[in-house]
């Protein structure tokens, strides 16, 4: 390091755990934060503060006004021009440290190029909002032993745990599938702003950790807030490896196989401006509880058969087994955009 990174990270390098050895590894260390929202935006301002050489930025959706209560790195000149949030959040944290490699991946992370986009780094850090991204991650950190740091926030709750295949029991030990039925997401029931901050910084120490090689100081519970109700939960996981895991046990990696087995399909539906989703497997969706939940966002309409849902410009239809009409698009990502905000993942 030259005298101006001396003097740049002077104080976390006085910080003993860390010191001039773990600066210097985090400024050869490579990082990629998949979902660039509350979470992401946290993260990625930590690493880049902290001095990590490279961060590659992955999220498919942009910038809108209602993510600038709680996504950091945004602003409202950001929102005015709808850019997408990687490349908003690269231009913010270039200005922070132009020093620090940045890469932009404005994308959607699936099967095809999820060893591409994370098969090279150190690390990597969960800033998603849905399940099917998460076991995605796993399988790519189990194949390759990639440690990665899970975290989840809505409402005022959050959790976060480090999974490091195979010192660790993965992702898919403790959660052998995904969860039924519909989760809370940020858009249906809110989120505050300080539960954002405080699990993706639990998620940023634990990076610093890994990355300076205190792998002995890494966390091994799975660590739950209630910033609401003071709440603080911490389960001990280390003993919950699997033998019969089908990803880190059988080395069976289903979410990455090159097949929609496990991922839903998107369809353009000609000369409808509508793009249907269809769930890879039939869902049972809670059509009244979910119409409870949309009332406050949009104006909803119900049958016994389905549920109109409408937020202009766009109305969702959703159908009890789980399949989603998205009128007014054609975009097959502004569709997915808005079946994660409004139905969940």
């Amino acid at each position: 390091m030259d005298k101006r990174d001396l003097e740049r990270y002077s104080r976390q390098i006085l910080f003993k755990p860390i010191g001039l050895e773990g600066q210097e590894r985090l400024r050869r260390g490579r990082v990629a934060v998949v979902g660039m929202g509350a979470l992401g935006s946290v993260l990625a301002n930590h690493m880049v503060r902290a001095g990590i050489g490279f961060l590659r930025l992955i999220d498919r959706d942009f910038v809108e006004e209602s993510n600038l209560q709680r996504q950091m790195l945004y602003d409202e000149s950001d929102a005015r021009q709808h850019l997408p949030k990687a490349v908003a959040a690269a231009a913010k944290l270039s200005a922070i440290d132009s020093s620090v490699t940045l890469d932009a991946v404005v994308d959607d992370l699936h099967a095809f190029n999820a060893e591409q986009y994370l098969g090279d780094v150190d690390l990597i850090l969960d800033g998603t909002d849905n399940f099917h991204t998460r076991y995605l991650i796993n399988d790519v950190s189990v194949k390759h032993r990639i440690p990665w740091i899970y975290g989840g926030a809505v409402g005022a709750r959050g959790m976060f745990a480090v999974f490091q295949p195979p010192e660790t029991p993965c992702y898919r030990c403790l959660f052998p599938h995904i969860p039924g039925g519909r989760g809370e997401t940020c858009d249906t029931v809110g989120v505050i702003g300080p539960i954002i901050h405080l699990i993706a910084s639990c998620q940023a120490a634990e990076a610093l950790k890994l990355l300076t090689g205190a792998v002995r100081e890494r966390n091994p519970q799975l660590e739950q807030f209630d910033l609401w109700h003071h709440e603080h939960v911490q389960i001990d996981i280390s003993a919950g490896k699997h033998e019969n895991c089908p990803a880190c046990g059988q080395g069976i990696y289903a979410f990455l196989e090159q097949s929609d087995q496990h991922e839903d399909a998107y369809t353009t539906l000609c000369g409808r401006d509508t793009v249907q989703i269809a769930p890879a497997q039939p869902r049972s969706l809670d059509l009244e509880e979910l119409s409870k939940r949309l009332a406050a966002i949009g104006r909803v309409e119900r049958n016994p058969f389905l549920l109109r849902f409408t937020v202009d410009p766009y109305t969702l239809v959703i159908f009890p087994d789980g399949r989603v009409l998205v009128q007014g698009t054609q975009e097959i990502a502004v569709a997915k955009t808005l079946h994660a905000k409004y139905v969940g993942s």
